[in-house]
């Protein structure tokens, strides 16, 4: 029996999450969730869950009110509970999912893995801007890390038995998003809803804005890196505007291993949730040779510019990832409050990069301390703006 800790229990991958461990409700007890603002799901999962014992929720006030409901519930508030949650006496945690999204997800990620918990990762923050810390919190033997994201289990099943000294290329797919046929000189026109309307996912409203902006694929290229621990020229985007083929794999022999399958989230999260257990050679949903069954576009360079720094990332390193991110979640919440444009997007990212202070060695205190101050800084060049 497995406990387990959502941390973002009503987001996308939280909700389907939760899907999965009715599934797996045999083998797998939910033990605590944080939600956030969105209280109008505790009653619901506790509901469906009755093994609860500690939840997390933004505000101070909706605590007070649950406690009263739930006397038997620890309760826990704002981003220190998200800590505080996996300090819990009254549960015994062995996985912990985390579905939060942005910068949000960083210090729980590297909290768990310290703590020796099973880490089911579909925070790509953590590795885009804590790559190196939870790097070696895994080199000193500290936890288990899984991929969530489906790009990447879709690698990982595409890696299963094979050498990684053997790999000659890592295909990470793209749909492409909602503009990849749109007119560069058409970008300054698109609205908020344009960006949200997604061709194949139905995801979050950040992650959205970042698939339509390619941002989070360059993202992808920074958690492939990490966590393949493969060359970074050896990872690419490339497009599948259907969504089919989730990665691939080529190998120097001149074989291509391909990741078919729908696109539904709770695939990836049962690969996660089960450890990528595997009992035959190869998974059903990995095929080989196949590449000429499907339709594959090279990525435009020139349309998608914010895919490039995912390999900056990687060769910079330091502080670069926090600066990044920060600047592109402040500028995609700016930009779904319509605050700014699109193309302001990549503009005020571009001009963050080149304005602020890159630490080679950062400690966690001097990213934590970028996070914020990028932020500030991003919006007052908005407010000047």
């Amino acid at each position: 029996m497995y406990n387990v800790l959502i941390f973002g229990a009503s987001g996308s991958i939280g909700t389907q999450t939760l899907d999965v461990l009715k599934r797996l409700n045999q083998n797998y007890k939910l033990v605590a969730f944080t939600i956030g603002n969105r209280v109008e799901y505790v009653d619901k999962i506790l509901n469906d869950f009755k093994d609860v014992k500690a939840i997390c929720l933004k505000n101070e006030e909706d605590v007070e009110l649950f406690k009263n409901k739930y006397p038997n519930i620890n309760f826990y508030a704002g981003s220190a509970g998200l800590l505080d949650i996996l300090d819990d006496n009254s549960i015994s945690v062995d996985i912990v999912v985390n579905a939060l999204t942005g910068f949000a997800g960083l210090l729980p990620s590297i909290k768990s893995l310290y703590l020796n918990k099973i880490l089911c990762l579909a925070n790509k923050e953590s590795l885009v801007v804590g790559g190196e810390f939870i790097t070696k919190l895994l080199k000193e033997g500290k936890g288990r890390l899984y991929p969530i994201d489906s790009e990447h289990v879709a690698i990982a099943k595409c890696l299963y038995n094979k050498n990684k000294n053997d790999i000659d290329k890592i295909l990470i797919t793209a749909s492409g998003g909602p503009f990849f046929d749109t007119l560069i000189d058409e970008f300054k026109n698109i609205t908020v809803e344009n960006a949200l309307n997604h061709p194949t996912w139905k995801m979050g409203k950040k992650i959205t804005i970042d698939s339509s902006t390619m941002m989070n694929k360059a993202f992808e290229i920074v958690e492939a890196y990490y966590l393949f621990n493969v060359d970074a020229n050896k990872i690419e985007p490339i497009v599948d505007r259907h969504s089919k083929v989730h990665s691939m794999v080529k190998y120097k022999n001149g074989d291509i291993y391909l990741n078919v399958g729908p696109s539904d989230m709770r695939i990836p999260i049962y690969y996660a949730l089960t450890f990528g257990k595997c009992d035959k050679d190869k998974f059903d949903d990995v095929e080989i040779n196949t590449y000429s069954n499907y339709h594959f576009y090279q990525m435009n360079y020139e349309k998608f510019p914010l895919i490039n720094y995912g390999k900056y990332i990687i060769q910079k390193r330091g502080n670069s990832g926090a600066i990044i991110n920060a600047a592109n979640e402040e500028c995609v919440y700016a930009f779904l409050n319509k605050r700014i444009n699109y193309i302001d997007i990549k503009s005020i990212i571009d001009k963050i990069v080149a304005m602020y202070q890159f630490i080679d060695n950062p400690s966690l205190d001097d990213i934590l301390r970028t996070d914020h101050e990028v932020r500030l800084l991003v919006n007052r060049l908005i407010e000047s703006k």
